[in-house]
């Protein structure tokens, strides 16, 4: 098991170079949100742009984009009901944050899962819909990220009693399957066929609904951005958790909200890059 390090972030993060512009840092789709949960897509997408993507387009019902216009204005956006993924169009792809397990959001998910060499996450009721549907799992691109907290890794692959159990089933599955699993928790483990990569910062002020979103926004922002999936996990993760122990110069845990949080992810980016 290796820990993931300020050394090991610095070696992966590219530097902007002086002359580049949005183009150079890829177009992703995020596709999340639904009545009554819109607010994980406006979280999800506050930390993919925050986390320098170039161009995001977000994917939501459209009777909520009122919300999201004035909520992101910087983000572009479709609409659940009449468009569909055009692969070609988007760099990278994310599902899942509050997008419910309705037949219009597995017609969607069907669609991700359809659209090949393109970059993946999958979290929140992406996962759940996997869950109801085990056939789907067979059906991952190589390398798709699967971005689970414990109850939704329980729900794909069986009830564990325990961390160390879930990360030695998520070691198999991830060789099963030829993807990468980021199991969220106290501490977060990045598990591949290759390695089990512990982070080393965060704290118990991400124990709140909406960090599971940002975390899949910041996902989707590294592999839009030309990442690996393997260092794009990486670089979320840490830059994540870094930004959690940041606000706390501010912000107790009990009274740390990710907004919170992603207002600091530039001075995390601050902190590498030297």
């Amino acid at each position: 098991m290796k820990a993931l390090t300020k050394e090991i972030i610095q070696g992966i993060l590219k530097v902007r170079k002086a002359d580049s512009h949005k183009g150079n840092f890829g177009h992703g789709l995020l596709i999340a949100g639904e009545i009554g949960k819109i607010g994980a897509a406006i979280i999800s997408a506050k930390a993919c742009l925050r986390s320098g993507i170039g161009l995001l387009t977000v994917n939501v019902p459209k009777d909520e984009r009122l919300i999201v216009q004035v909520g992101i204005p910087e983000a572009m956006l479709s609409f659940r009901e009449d468009s569909k993924i055009e692969p070609i169009n988007y760099n990278a792809l994310a599902i899942g944050p509050g997008i419910g397990t309705s037949q219009l959001s597995i017609e969607w998910l069907k669609h991700v899962l359809s659209s090949k060499n393109r970059p993946t996450v999958i979290d929140a009721d992406g996962l759940n819909i996997i869950a109801e549907h085990t056939d789907f799992l067979h059906q991952l691109n190589e390398n798709t990220i699967l971005s689970p907290h414990p109850k939704e890794f329980d729900r794909l692959f069986g009830q564990c009693e325990n961390t160390e159990e879930r990360i030695a089933i998520a070691k198999k599955k991830a060789k099963e399957l030829n993807v990468i699993i980021v199991l969220k928790g106290s501490q977060t483990h990045i598990i591949s066929k290759e390695e089990v990569i512990v982070n080393t910062n965060g704290n118990s002020g991400l124990s709140k609904g909406g960090s599971g979103d940002a975390l899949t926004g910041m996902i989707l922002s590294f592999l839009a951005q030309g990442y690996l999936p393997i260092e794009a996990a990486q670089l979320a993760v840490f830059f994540h958790g870094l930004a959690a122990d940041l606000t706390q110069d501010s912000q107790s845990h009990e009274s740390m909200l990710i907004s919170d949080v992603i207002e600091n992810i530039g001075d995390s980016f601050k902190y590498i890059i030297v």
